[in-house]
């Protein structure tokens, strides 16, 4: 195993990172979710309990979503598959992983999630980082052109339609932004929702999402890169904060209010340290490897969209992406259960 580990790292450490993701690459972060997303332990629950009737196992309590160590962590572990399966039609074990999909994300399956999330002292269950996963998962599905994606989507949308429903409760309730790199992040909360509410076209949802964004966080000034990382971040609360108001301004009020919030980026010259992971073995510690990504998905999306004006970024996320690559494959379940997602989130505004 050890050697298989050190000659992948030099595989991806020797890729050519102004291409695309390759067949190999994208098999091998294949079968990083495809191995956790029937294995039940170790995991960790987010549960509370009201009596001891309520004390059961992962598998039973989430079905759809008891792998990869956590609810959110399968949710995005199920997305990886999704966008593989859909990017690259001779995957490896394809028919296998459109089985377990297909298991996992069953009517019943999906209709025992709803009941968990409808108890009453569940509202706040996976808020918001969870539901922003799930939504970025009925999109992937609805967006395939395979034949097994359509009727998973017509599964999963009850509980995207809850999750669009707690959204739209939630978001005027919330007086203040959380501005962490972690899982509470608002941010980053609301970027994957907006995407899926646009495709879908729920005016309710964009409305809800822009207006309270805009409350949020349009004010805002200065955000203090310097801050940044905090000791467990895997994403950052200033790119966070821009990726989404890139999405839901114009071109000429995001750049104005980019240059008063942070006008570093703005500068050819800008860099900004990677992400260094001290101990891959502690889960909190190797969350840096996730920021490295996180921030190179973002870099991506303004060189992508804003070319004249920060096109200087590209570099810098492929720079990001390339660094914390090899992590994935050296065999620590703290990095594997999550970390392919985030790599193929990063690949994904890269090559879109």
């Amino acid at each position: 195993m050890k050697l298989f580990n050190v000659l992948f790292i030099s595989f991806f450490t020797c890729s050519v990172f102004s291409q695309e993701l390759t067949l190999e690459q994208a098999n091998h972060l294949s079968s990083l979710p495809f191995k956790c997303l029937q294995q039940e332990y170790p995991n960790k629950l987010g549960q509370l309990l009201i009596n001891d009737s309520e004390l059961q196992s992962p598998k039973v309590l989430h079905p759809a979503f008891y792998g990869c160590f956590d609810w959110h962590s399968s949710v995005h572990g199920h997305w990886s598959l999704v966008y593989l399966l859909s990017n690259f039609k001779d995957l490896e074990n394809r028919e296998a992983i459109i089985k377990k999909l297909q298991t996992n994300l069953s009517a019943e399956n999906i209709q025992t999630e709803i009941a968990y999330l409808s108890k009453p002292h569940e509202k706040s269950f996976e808020r918001t980082y969870g539901w922003n996963w799930l939504l970025k998962l009925q999109l992937e599905l609805e967006q395939s052109n395979d034949d097994y994606a359509k009727p998973l989507a017509e599964n999963l949308k009850p509980l995207s339609n809850l999750i669009i429903e707690r959204y739209i409760e939630f978001l005027p309730k919330l007086l203040y932004p959380i501005r962490v790199g972690t899982h509470s992040n608002t941010a980053f909360g609301l970027s994957n929702a907006w995407d899926y509410a646009v495709f879908s076209e729920n005016k309710e949802l964009q409305t809800s999402i822009k207006e309270n964004a805009l409350r949020l966080f349009n004010k805002d000034e200065n955000c203090p890169l310097n801050w940044e990382p905090s000791g467990t971040d895997f994403l950052s609360p200033c790119l966070e904060e821009i990726g989404l108001m890139q999405r839901i301004l114009l071109e000429k009020e995001f750049l104005n209010w980019l240059k008063k919030f942070s006008p570093q980026l703005l500068n050819k010259n800008f860099q900004w340290e990677v992400a260094k992971v001290s101990d891959r073995t502690d889960g909190h510690l190797v969350h840096l490897d996730g920021l490295n990504f996180s921030r190179a998905w973002n870099f991506y999306a303004l060189a992508k969209k804003y070319p004249k004006k920060l096109a200087h970024l590209k570099p810098l996320a492929n720079v990001h992406l390339q660094f914390s690559l090899p992590s994935i494959v050296d065999g620590n379940y703290e990095g594997e259960h999550w970390l392919a997602s985030f790599a193929l989130r990063a690949y994904e505004e890269k090559t879109n």
